[in-house]
């Protein structure tokens, strides 16, 4: 997640390098062909690429409306996720009997754990060795063969909760309550899941790109009467705003990239791991993460 830092330069160009390369090609060749063929190409009314231009603002728009509600949709369920794992063990500790502290300590390190590999998961990494710091060497092994091993920890404190049910440690409308709520961190999961596996339309992107070189070559030949070193940088300039916008749309359409513009995963759990470490007056509480940078992952 981008903070409020002064972005750098290099941050804001690499990614539309080769898309200004092309622009420069186009500007130089058209260029040369208007000035060698002069008598044979007509003139250019400059309606048409101020046609092409606002067409092209349109697309950006609806575009950037899409991304930034996906990211927006991300970064609500992760908020809702914040606050459902402080009820969570909030519940517990009021709902469970005395000398319940060892399940609930359990408990909360499992969901801390399923946390964290929610996030590795959404971003395509495999930490699972790390999951020792939460789960025991049984729980580990046990969710191994699962695809989904977010959803198996969240199994394992769902039977957990199931065996104090039996033990008649927590009575049967405490654990619907609670069971309530790990029901709304499998909706979560589920809702996050579906941001990640719905892949915004290529063909959108290339069909953008596609009119944006159109639009240089239009306003290329609209400028043809312009000298080179004033309408080259010209070009460079417009068709770079464009693409700028494209490539923060394209950025924001999947905000678990691992990207400057993501979601703030990280900071998140380490949040919920503090706060939970707190609530069950754990000794090994982890201080809040810091960036040097201008984001913060």
């Amino acid at each position: 997640m981008l903070l409020k830092k002064n972005i750098p330069l290099h941050y804001i160009i690499k990614d539309i390098k080769a898309e200004l390369c092309y622009v420069l090609i186009i500007g130089f060749a058209v260029y040369y062909i208007t000035s060698v063929f002069r008598n044979v190409i007509p003139e250019m009314p400059l309606v048409i690429p101020a046609f092409l231009g606002t067409a092209i603002s349109v697309i950006l728009s609806f575009k950037l409306n899409q991304s930034y509600d996906r990211w927006w949709e991300a970064r609500k369920v992760w908020g809702s996720i914040v606050n459902d794992s402080r009820s969570f063990i909030l519940q517990l500790q009021s709902f469970l009997s005395k000398g319940s502290e060892d399940d609930i300590k359990k408990i909360a390190y499992r969901h801390i754990g399923w946390c964290n590999c929610l996030n590795w998961v959404l971003r395509g990494k495999d930490n699972e060795a790390l999951l020792i710091a939460y789960l025991t060497e049984g729980e580990i092994s046990n969710i191994k063969h699962h695809t989904n091993k977010h959803l198996a920890i969240l199994q394992l404190n769902t039977m957990h909760l199931s065996s104090l049910r039996e033990e008649d440690k927590i009575n049967v409308y405490a654990y619907v309550q609670i069971n309530n709520t790990i029901m709304s961190f499998s909706n979560s999961m589920g809702m996050l899941e579906r941001i990640k596996s719905t892949v915004f339309p290529v063909t959108y992107r290339y069909f953008l790109h596609l009119t944006i070189y159109l639009f240089v070559i239009t306003l290329s030949i609209s400028l043809r009467d312009i000298e080179s070193y004033f309408e080259i940088p010209l070009l460079l300039v417009i068709s770079a705003a464009f693409f700028l916008l494209e490539k923060t749309a394209s950025h924001m359409e999947n905000p678990f990239n691992d990207l400057p513009t993501d979601t703030a995963m990280n900071a998140i759990c380490n949040t919920i791991e503090i706060n939970l470490k707190q609530l069950i007056h754990d000794e090994h509480i982890p201080g809040p993460i810091q960036s040097d940078t201008f984001y913060i992952m």
